[in-house]
């Protein structure tokens, strides 16, 4: 081999090695890409296997001596009648049949003040005392008719001896007859006229003392009277309502009017806090509002521990109707999970929670329309103490 042949061969085999370094060069770097694809992939696995197990505590694992424990109770979805319930706004009122609104009927000055606002009293109870001139008018037109009375009672009686005896003529006995006869008719009008005011004859000198007293037992709502404050006779001074009973007054729309009976049951549930009460119907109105263009229905209510307090805001449901459903589960069994209503649902090992499409409600049983089928048992009763265990198991997977 010559010196040239030598030389040619050497410069090749630098090209050769030049271009093998640069061909190594790309596969290094797709070697990096694998290996950064291995490790998203790898990341993906992990999110997966985060999902599962999430997914993993939806079941309940318990047994059938810690679900009694539990007080779990487990029934079957059934078919069952669930009432068509018909939710009003309404709010509480008065009861304007046990409501007054004390008034004096004749103008006169506070002397005395006996209530305070929100003061329970009883019937006949003083309320207030007003000094009225009118008042001693009709007080001294009263006792002036006492005294013609008694004076035409007298001469009567004397006119009426004298005339049996001859002594005097029986005209004289006749008009003595007819003045008694009106003495009697003026005094039994001052006595009606004091006992439309309220007010009767008081001995002594206090004529015109005007006594305002409570019409029957209550509660002194309205106060609009102070101590020498000149009153009006059509002012109203007092409001007195007795609170055991109350009026759940609600709006029916003309589209529900059809709906909405005298006599139909219904449950008034409060809107500030948890109360409810049963009743019925006892009105409803054959006219339309021209504002609200609906009509006034009312329920009457028992109110022994005043908790319904009148301006309270209620929701009025009533009971419009049965029908049946195919698959009902117990209305206390929903609840929320994930944001969205589930039932748990009994399996081998536990519960499973299963998500579910709501229908009607009465508050009693729950219609399901998708997720549950007829005849899967279900945790029927305390059905919370599942939920609780659920939000328990997975604030431990997330330490």
């Amino acid at each position: 081999m010559t010196k040239q042949h030598t030389i040619t061969i050497a410069v090749m085999a630098a090209i050769a090695l030049l271009l093998a370094a640069l061909i190594l060069k790309p596969r290094a770097d797709d070697g990096r890409t694998d290996a950064d694809a291995g490790h998203a992939g790898h990341g993906a696995g992990a999110a997966t296997a985060a999902s599962s197990a999430a997914s993993a505590l939806e079941t309940i694992t318990l047994s059938e001596a810690q679900i009694k424990a539990a007080g779990v109770v487990v029934a079957a979805a059934a078919p069952a009648p669930i009432s068509t319930i018909l939710t009003l706004p309404g709010e509480i009122r008065f009861n304007d049949d046990r409501t007054a609104h004390v008034v004096p009927k004749l103008a006169g000055v506070v002397v005395a003040v006996h209530a305070q606002l929100g003061q329970s009293v009883q019937r006949g109870q003083l309320l207030a005392v007003l000094a009225s001139s009118a008042l001693s008018e009709q007080r001294s037109e009263l006792l002036t008719a006492q005294k013609r009375l008694a004076l035409a009672s007298t001469t009567l009686e004397r006119e009426r001896q004298l005339w049996q005896d001859k002594i005097s003529a029986e005209q004289d006995y006749l008009h003595a007859r007819q003045a008694a006869a009106e003495a009697e008719l003026a005094l039994q009008n001052a006595r009606q006229k004091l006992s439309v005011l309220g007010a009767g004859a008081v001995p002594g000198s206090q004529l015109n003392q005007l006594e305002l007293r409570a019409p029957f037992a209550g509660v002194v709502m309205e106060k609009h009277l102070a101590l020498g404050e000149a009153i009006k006779e059509d002012a109203n001074v007092f409001t007195i309502s007795d609170l055991a009973t109350v009026w759940a007054d609600f709006a029916v729309p003309p589209q529900d009017l059809n709906r909405v009976r005298v006599g139909d049951a219904v449950t008034v549930r409060a809107t500030a806090f948890a109360a409810q009460a049963e009743g019925t119907i006892g009105y409803v109105g054959a006219l339309l509002g021209e504002q609200t263009r609906s009509a006034n229905a009312r329920v009457a209510l028992a109110n022994p521990a005043r908790a319904w307090r009148p301006g309270l805001f209620v929701n009025v449901e009533v009971q419009a109707g049965r029908s049946e459903a195919a698959v009902t589960v117990a209305a206390d069994a929903v609840q929320t999970v994930d944001g969205q209503p589930a039932v748990f649902v009994r399996n081998a090992g536990g519960f499973q929670v299963q998500p579910v499409v709501l229908g009607r409600s009465d508050g009693q049983r729950t219609e399901i329309l998708q997720g549950l089928p007829a005849g899967a048992r279900y945790a029927a009763a305390n059905s919370y103490v599942l939920k609780a265990e659920l939000g328990k198991d997975g604030a431990e997977h997330a330490h």
